[in-house]
Protein backbone atom coordinates (compact mmCIF):
# COMPACT_ATOMS: atom_id res chain seq x y z
CA UNK A 1 0.00 0.00 0.00
CA UNK A 2 1.58 3.25 -1.18
CA UNK A 3 0.80 6.49 0.63
CA UNK A 4 0.85 9.99 -0.88
CA UNK A 5 4.14 11.90 -0.69
CA UNK A 6 6.26 8.79 -1.23
CA UNK A 7 8.69 8.09 -4.07
CA UNK A 8 9.00 4.52 -5.35
CA UNK A 9 11.17 3.90 -8.40
CA UNK A 10 9.36 1.88 -11.07
CA UNK A 11 12.21 -0.67 -11.08
CA UNK A 12 11.25 -2.24 -7.74
CA UNK A 13 9.61 -5.49 -6.66
CA UNK A 14 7.36 -4.81 -3.69
CA UNK A 15 4.74 -7.30 -2.47
CA UNK A 16 1.17 -6.04 -2.68
CA UNK A 17 0.59 -5.99 1.08
CA UNK A 18 3.74 -4.07 2.00
CA UNK A 19 2.84 -0.83 3.81
CA UNK A 20 4.85 2.19 2.66
CA UNK A 21 4.29 5.28 4.83
CA UNK A 22 4.45 8.94 3.75
CA UNK A 23 7.79 10.59 2.93
CA UNK A 24 9.49 7.28 2.11
CA UNK A 25 12.02 7.07 -0.75
CA UNK A 26 12.64 3.70 -2.42
CA UNK A 27 15.30 3.62 -5.13
CA UNK A 28 15.65 1.29 -8.13
CA UNK A 29 16.52 -2.41 -7.83
CA UNK A 30 14.87 -2.90 -4.43
CA UNK A 31 12.88 -5.98 -3.41
CA UNK A 32 10.56 -6.04 -0.38
CA UNK A 33 8.66 -9.20 0.57
CA UNK A 34 5.14 -9.51 1.91
CA UNK A 35 3.94 -8.19 5.25
CA UNK A 36 6.73 -5.66 5.75
CA UNK A 37 6.02 -2.18 7.14
CA UNK A 38 8.10 0.81 6.06
CA UNK A 39 7.68 3.74 8.45
CA UNK A 40 7.75 7.45 7.57
CA UNK A 41 10.93 9.10 6.34
CA UNK A 42 12.73 5.83 5.59
CA UNK A 43 15.20 5.82 2.69
CA UNK A 44 15.95 2.55 0.88
CA UNK A 45 18.65 2.72 -1.79
CA UNK A 46 19.34 0.33 -4.64
CA UNK A 47 20.47 -3.20 -3.87
CA UNK A 48 18.22 -3.74 -0.85
CA UNK A 49 16.59 -7.15 -0.43
CA UNK A 50 14.15 -7.06 2.49
CA UNK A 51 12.31 -10.15 3.73
CA UNK A 52 8.84 -10.86 5.07
CA UNK A 53 7.16 -9.19 8.04
CA UNK A 54 9.97 -6.75 8.76
CA UNK A 55 9.40 -3.42 10.51
CA UNK A 56 11.56 -0.45 9.52
CA UNK A 57 11.06 2.63 11.69
CA UNK A 58 11.32 6.34 10.81
CA UNK A 59 14.65 7.75 9.71
CA UNK A 60 16.34 4.44 8.87
CA UNK A 61 18.63 4.42 5.82
CA UNK A 62 19.05 1.03 4.16
CA UNK A 63 21.60 0.12 1.46
CA UNK A 64 23.45 3.42 1.15
CA UNK A 65 26.85 3.07 -0.50
CA UNK A 66 29.63 2.04 1.90
CA UNK A 67 31.79 4.57 3.71
CA UNK A 68 34.86 2.91 2.22
CA UNK A 69 37.25 4.81 -0.03
CA UNK A 70 37.98 1.62 -2.00
CA UNK A 71 34.36 1.41 -3.16
CA UNK A 72 34.09 1.99 -6.92
CA UNK A 73 30.33 1.84 -7.43
CA UNK A 74 30.35 -1.92 -7.93
CA UNK A 75 27.04 -3.80 -7.83
CA UNK A 76 26.49 -4.87 -4.22
CA UNK A 77 23.60 -5.57 -1.88
CA UNK A 78 22.02 -5.45 1.55
CA UNK A 79 20.02 -8.55 2.50
CA UNK A 80 17.62 -8.43 5.46
CA UNK A 81 15.88 -11.63 6.59
CA UNK A 82 12.32 -12.22 7.73
CA UNK A 83 10.72 -10.80 10.90
CA UNK A 84 13.56 -8.40 11.59
CA UNK A 85 12.93 -5.02 13.26
CA UNK A 86 15.03 -1.97 12.40
CA UNK A 87 14.39 0.95 14.72
CA UNK A 88 14.77 4.69 14.28
CA UNK A 89 17.80 6.09 12.41
CA UNK A 90 19.55 2.77 11.88
CA UNK A 91 22.01 2.86 8.95
CA UNK A 92 22.95 -0.29 7.02
CA UNK A 93 25.50 0.10 4.22
CA UNK A 94 25.86 -2.01 1.10
CA UNK A 95 28.74 -4.40 0.60
CA UNK A 96 31.87 -3.88 -1.47
CA UNK A 97 33.58 -6.17 -3.96
CA UNK A 98 35.32 -7.83 -0.99
CA UNK A 99 32.17 -9.73 0.03
CA UNK A 100 29.45 -8.28 -2.17
CA UNK A 101 26.75 -7.86 0.43
CA UNK A 102 25.87 -6.89 3.95
CA UNK A 103 23.54 -9.45 5.50
CA UNK A 104 21.14 -9.29 8.46
CA UNK A 105 19.44 -12.54 9.49
CA UNK A 106 15.93 -13.46 10.58
CA UNK A 107 14.21 -12.36 13.80
CA UNK A 108 16.85 -9.84 14.73
CA UNK A 109 16.41 -6.45 16.43
CA UNK A 110 18.56 -3.43 15.59
CA UNK A 111 17.67 -0.68 18.05
CA UNK A 112 17.82 3.05 17.38
CA UNK A 113 20.99 4.60 15.91
CA UNK A 114 22.75 1.29 15.21
CA UNK A 115 25.22 1.45 12.31
CA UNK A 116 26.14 -1.62 10.25
CA UNK A 117 29.04 -0.99 7.87
CA UNK A 118 29.89 -2.70 4.58
CA UNK A 119 30.17 -6.47 4.20
CA UNK A 120 29.01 -7.34 7.71
CA UNK A 121 27.09 -10.52 8.51
CA UNK A 122 24.64 -10.41 11.43
CA UNK A 123 23.04 -13.74 12.29
CA UNK A 124 19.54 -14.78 13.31
CA UNK A 125 17.91 -13.73 16.60
CA UNK A 126 20.55 -11.11 17.35
CA UNK A 127 19.93 -7.94 19.39
CA UNK A 128 22.06 -4.84 18.86
CA UNK A 129 21.08 -2.30 21.51
CA UNK A 130 20.90 1.46 20.91
CA UNK A 131 23.84 3.12 19.14
CA UNK A 132 25.97 0.00 18.62
CA UNK A 133 28.51 0.83 15.89
CA UNK A 134 29.73 -2.06 13.73
CA UNK A 135 32.72 -1.53 11.42
CA UNK A 136 33.25 -3.25 8.08
CA UNK A 137 33.49 -7.02 7.55
CA UNK A 138 32.39 -7.90 11.08
CA UNK A 139 30.64 -11.22 11.65
CA UNK A 140 28.15 -11.67 14.51
CA UNK A 141 26.75 -15.16 14.95
CA UNK A 142 23.21 -16.21 15.96
CA UNK A 143 21.66 -15.18 19.30
CA UNK A 144 24.34 -12.61 20.16
CA UNK A 145 23.35 -9.59 22.27
CA UNK A 146 25.52 -6.47 22.02
CA UNK A 147 25.02 -3.83 24.73
CA UNK A 148 24.29 -0.22 23.85
CA UNK A 149 26.95 2.26 22.69
CA UNK A 150 29.43 -0.53 21.97
CA UNK A 151 31.92 -0.18 19.12
CA UNK A 152 33.08 -3.23 17.17
CA UNK A 153 36.40 -3.10 15.32
CA UNK A 154 36.70 -4.03 11.65
CA UNK A 155 37.08 -7.79 10.94
CA UNK A 156 36.02 -8.88 14.45
CA UNK A 157 34.09 -12.14 14.82
CA UNK A 158 31.57 -12.48 17.67
CA UNK A 159 30.38 -16.01 18.42
CA UNK A 160 26.89 -17.36 18.99
CA UNK A 161 24.98 -16.83 22.27
CA UNK A 162 27.42 -14.13 23.38
CA UNK A 163 26.40 -11.24 25.64
CA UNK A 164 28.59 -8.12 25.53
CA UNK A 165 28.28 -5.37 28.13
CA UNK A 166 27.12 -1.91 27.12
CA UNK A 167 29.78 0.63 26.26
CA UNK A 168 32.31 -2.00 25.23
CA UNK A 169 35.17 -1.57 22.78
CA UNK A 170 35.38 -4.88 20.93
CA UNK A 171 38.85 -5.16 19.42
CA UNK A 172 39.33 -8.95 19.55
CA UNK A 173 37.18 -11.94 18.61
CA UNK A 174 34.66 -13.04 21.25
CA UNK A 175 34.18 -16.84 21.36
CA UNK A 176 30.75 -18.49 21.64
CA UNK A 177 28.57 -18.81 24.76
CA UNK A 178 30.39 -16.23 26.91
CA UNK A 179 29.75 -12.92 28.65
CA UNK A 180 32.23 -10.13 27.98
CA UNK A 181 32.81 -6.87 29.86
CA UNK A 182 35.44 -4.46 31.26
CA UNK A 183 38.16 -2.50 29.45
CA UNK A 184 39.98 -4.06 27.76
CA UNK A 185 37.11 -6.41 26.92
CA UNK A 186 37.52 -9.65 28.82
CA UNK A 187 35.91 -12.98 29.61
CA UNK A 188 33.65 -12.68 32.67
CA UNK A 189 31.82 -16.02 32.58
CA UNK A 190 29.34 -18.10 30.62
CA UNK A 191 26.08 -16.68 29.34
CA UNK A 192 24.30 -19.32 31.39
CA UNK A 193 20.98 -17.47 31.76
CA UNK A 194 20.74 -16.93 28.01
CA UNK A 195 21.62 -20.56 27.34
CA UNK A 196 18.95 -21.82 29.76
CA UNK A 197 16.35 -19.60 28.12
CA UNK A 198 17.23 -21.15 24.76
CA UNK A 199 16.86 -24.71 25.96
CA UNK A 200 20.42 -25.77 26.76
CA UNK A 201 20.50 -28.59 29.29
CA UNK A 202 22.43 -28.22 32.57
CA UNK A 203 25.00 -30.79 31.48
CA UNK A 204 25.65 -28.82 28.26
CA UNK A 205 26.18 -25.63 30.25
CA UNK A 206 28.50 -27.37 32.72
CA UNK A 207 30.58 -28.73 29.83
CA UNK A 208 30.88 -25.24 28.33
CA UNK A 209 31.92 -23.87 31.73
CA UNK A 210 34.63 -26.52 32.07
CA UNK A 211 35.97 -25.74 28.58
CA UNK A 212 36.33 -22.06 29.43
CA UNK A 213 37.89 -22.83 32.81
CA UNK A 214 40.63 -24.63 30.89
CA UNK A 215 40.97 -21.84 28.32
CA UNK A 216 40.85 -18.84 30.64
CA UNK A 217 41.47 -19.86 34.25
CA UNK A 218 44.14 -22.58 34.36
CA UNK A 219 47.12 -20.55 33.17
CA UNK A 220 47.60 -22.28 29.80
CA UNK A 221 48.26 -20.49 26.55
CA UNK A 222 45.49 -20.94 24.01
CA UNK A 223 47.28 -23.65 22.01
CA UNK A 224 47.87 -25.70 25.16
CA UNK A 225 44.30 -25.15 26.35
CA UNK A 226 42.83 -26.35 23.06
CA UNK A 227 44.93 -29.51 23.18
CA UNK A 228 43.69 -30.24 26.70
CA UNK A 229 40.06 -29.53 25.77
CA UNK A 230 40.30 -31.89 22.80
CA UNK A 231 41.87 -34.59 24.98
CA UNK A 232 39.74 -34.27 28.12
CA UNK A 233 36.30 -32.92 27.15
CA UNK A 234 33.96 -35.31 25.28
CA UNK A 235 33.14 -34.23 21.75
CA UNK A 236 29.92 -32.27 21.38
CA UNK A 237 28.48 -29.62 19.08
CA UNK A 238 29.34 -26.90 21.61
CA UNK A 239 32.88 -28.14 22.24
CA UNK A 240 33.58 -28.39 18.52
CA UNK A 241 32.14 -24.91 17.89
CA UNK A 242 34.40 -23.35 20.53
CA UNK A 243 37.52 -25.16 19.28
CA UNK A 244 36.88 -24.28 15.63
CA UNK A 245 36.15 -20.64 16.51
CA UNK A 246 39.45 -20.23 18.36
CA UNK A 247 41.50 -22.07 15.73
CA UNK A 248 40.05 -19.93 12.93
CA UNK A 249 40.32 -16.60 14.78
CA UNK A 250 42.29 -14.07 12.75
CA UNK A 251 42.38 -11.21 15.25
CA UNK A 252 42.90 -13.48 18.28
CA UNK A 253 40.34 -13.95 21.04
CA UNK A 254 39.78 -11.63 23.97
CA UNK A 255 41.70 -12.35 27.17
CA UNK A 256 40.53 -13.53 30.55
CA UNK A 257 39.71 -10.90 33.17
CA UNK A 258 42.52 -9.84 35.47
CA UNK A 259 41.34 -8.06 38.63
Amino acid sequence: MKQPLTYIHPDTKIASNVVVSPFVTIDKDVEIDEGTWIGPNVTIFEGARIGKNCKIFPGAVISAIPQDLKFQDEKTYVEIGDNTTIREFVTINRGTKTVGKTKIGNNSLLMAYVHIAHDCTIGNNCVLVNAVQVAGEVKIDDWAIIGGISAIHQFVHIGSHVMISGGSLVRKDVPPFVKAAHEPLSFVGINSIGLKRRGFANEQIRAIQEIYRIIYQKGYNYAQAIEIVEAEIPASKERNEIILFIKKSKRGIMKGFEA
